[in-house]
């Protein structure tokens, strides 16, 4: 593992990359493993003005989940209804993502864009220039980020919800409608075997 201290380079020479790419500033503890930054909700604002700034990210509550492996992840709140799946304060943890050619169909991420900030998405395609996301929560209509809005993707690892499911939180009338298409497939057979 090679490591640096940040303090002694000029912030100015580390973020001039070629390709316009950043380092990803992240938080290690005393082994010199990473640990997962937490964002909560209220922070996500202050993330995109300070998701590549080492003292912001120095200043986050972390977590260690050692199941996960190697990898760099970071722990999102979540809130909305967008993504029916969660509830609010719901954590999504992320894997960092170095490329967008990365990116797999039918996957959901987390990315951090210029004009949404951070969302919460399936993707459903890419394009040379864009690509096209969709929320779970049939409700919002499938839409596209442009990459060169896109400042980092995490792909879902696992999430922490902080409140617990009860049957009303399930869509009942979904669930009847479930039944009853169950139903007539049975009914259907039926038909064909005394036909």
């Amino acid at each position: 593992m090679v490591s640096a201290n940040l303090r002694k380079i000029p912030l100015k020479e580390i973020m001039e990359l070629p390709d316009n790419r950043i380092l990803l500033p992240v938080k290690v503890n005393h082994n010199g493993e990473n640990t997962i930054e937490i964002i909560p909700h209220k922070a996500s604002m202050s993330y995109l003005s300070g998701y590549a700034d080492p003292e912001y990210i120095e200043n986050l509550q972390t977590i260690s989940l050692p199941f996960l492996g190697a990898g760099t992840y970071r722990a999102f709140q979540v809130e909305g209804d967008s993504m029916s799946l969660y509830k609010d304060g719901a954590f999504i943890i992320g894997k960092y993502l170095e490329k967008a050619t990365e990116l797999k169909k039918g996957k959901s991420y987390l990315f951090v864009t210029r004009n949404e900030g951070i969302t919460y998405k399936k993707l459903l395609k890419t394009e040379k220039e864009t690509i096209t996301v969709a929320a779970d929560n049939l409700f919002y209509q499938p839409y596209s980020i442009p990459l060169a809005d896109i400042f980092e993707i995490w792909e879902y690892a696992c999430s922490i919800s902080t409140q617990e499911f009860t049957k009303e939180d399930f869509n009942t009338d979904q669930l009847q409608i479930i039944e009853l298409l169950k139903e007539l497939k049975t009914e259907v057979k039926e038909l064909n075997k005394n036909n």
